[in-house]
């Protein structure tokens, strides 16, 4: 969020739309590399108290923050404090009550900006808040991370972002070094009514080379390295959380005559919880059991990395051979997906595992009548050469009918 945004909208939408990585629905799959809760605000001091300083503390100043916004942030509870109702109210203001100094001269705003800087960082992890946005021309709520203070090759991650011109929409967006500013890599949600209307829970499931964002429970986008256009992936380190609400700027515009004051942002709670090194058996996860060889569809190695090639060996019920069809028409084990190699999907593309990304050539089903069909190319998962060795290899062929390409749940 914090530095130039000039054009961002028009990054997003690029990406969004052309990409082909918005899902409109998509179960909660990654929940099962999801841990217990390391890190928690619910923000239930008394009426009219800060926050708790042990959790959070505040940016200050009137810089305009790498983005020509015009607030200035201030510690004050007149902009950050507690409700005594179980809420965190972030405040800006229309107001200059100790003559503060902005970059383009006397402040006209006051804001709020605070966080967990020095106090608590985590790497991967599931990252979400329940906030009520304010609204109105001019007025830039955000809930973000940030990697360290040499931005941007220590990476941002925008968990929650809106502006005031867009009142229904959410943006998701990572930040590193080659796409940083107007070359941000992100999407977008936008709902049916405006965000300011209601509380909404907005977070990420952050793991190795994956981050997806999610509103109220649903998925809307998701990034990879393969994403990036082979610039540098800076998302595993420790990242730090910030809450604030900035007053114009670059990308929202500025206030006009139809933005009201004050504009109060509150947060239900703030959670954070671990990511599993161990995703263990996804639910309704099976053994895939070729009828030729009697083997099963495995996984090679300890530690697959992306792009492990997909082999037969002796069933052993590992969750290296596990598989779970997903309702986006994933088959996934071990936390990542089928996939044809290069996204190909002619006769002999071999079979890997890759992390998923949105892309349909990596739906497969498994049909009643024992095929694993890819969808994408209407051909078979067929065991290559009609080898019945362990160590087999899979391709994707013409459906035939035979043997080779008949599976069973195990």
């Amino acid at each position: 969020m914090r530095k130039a945004r000039i054009l961002l909208a028009a990054a997003v939408v690029a990406v969004t739309v052309s990409g082909g990585l918005v899902a409109t629905s998509r179960n909660d799959t990654a929940a099962a590399a999801i841990g217990g809760i390391t890190w928690s605000d619910e923000f239930n001091g008394a009426a009219g108290t800060s926050v708790d300083p042990a959790k959070w503390k505040f940016d200050i100043g009137g810089s305009g923050w790498g983005n020509n916004e015009q607030q200035y942030y201030t510690n004050s509870t007149n902009n950050v404090r507690q409700d005594g109702q179980g809420h965190l109210a972030i405040t800006a203001r229309r107001e200059n009550p100790a003559n503060y100094q902005c970059h383009y001269g006397t402040c006209q705003y006051t804001s709020g900006r605070i966080l967990t800087a020095d106090k608590f960082s985590q790497t991967y992890g599931r990252f979400e808040a329940s906030i009520k946005i304010p609204k109105g021309q001019g007025i830039w709520p955000a809930f973000w991370m940030l990697g360290g203070n040499s931005w941007p090759n220590t990476g941002e991650i925008d968990i929650m972002e809106n502006v005031g011109n867009a009142p229904n929409t959410v943006y998701g967006t990572v930040h590193g070094p080659g796409y940083s500013g107007a070359e941000g890599i992100g999407g977008n949600r936008t709902i049916g009514a405006p965000l300011g209307d209601a509380f909404h829970t907005y977070r990420v499931d952050w793991s190795p080379n994956l981050i997806v964002w999610y509103l109220d429970g649903t998925e809307y986008f998701r990034v990879t390295p393969s994403n990036l256009g082979g610039d540098q992936w800076v998302f595993d380190h420790n990242f730090f959380m910030i809450l604030n609400v900035a007053v114009g700027g670059y990308w929202p515009g500025y206030p006009d005559g139809t933005t009201q004051f004050p504009q109060t942002m509150l947060v239900d709670y703030v959670r954070v919880s671990a990511w599993n090194n161990d995703p263990g058996t996804p639910s309704g996860a099976t053994a895939l059991k070729s009828n030729f060889s009697g083997r099963c569809i495995d996984i090679p190695g300890a530690n697959p990395v992306d792009g492990a090639r997909l082999q037969m060996y002796d069933c052993n019920g590992s969750a290296a051979q596990k598989w779970a069809p997903q309702s986006d028409g994933t088959m996934r084990a071990l936390n990542k997906c089928m996939d044809p190699v290069g996204g190909a999907l002619t006769n002999g593309t071999p079979i890997q595992l890759v992390t998923c990304n949105g892309n349909p050539v990596q739906r497969f089903t498994l049909s009643a009548a024992g095929d694993l069909v890819n969808v994408s190319a209407n051909r078979c998962v067929d065991i290559k050469d009609w080898n019945s060795a362990n160590g087999a290899q899979l391709q994707l062929w013409d459906c035939g009918g035979t043997t080779n390409q008949k599976w069973t749940k195990a």
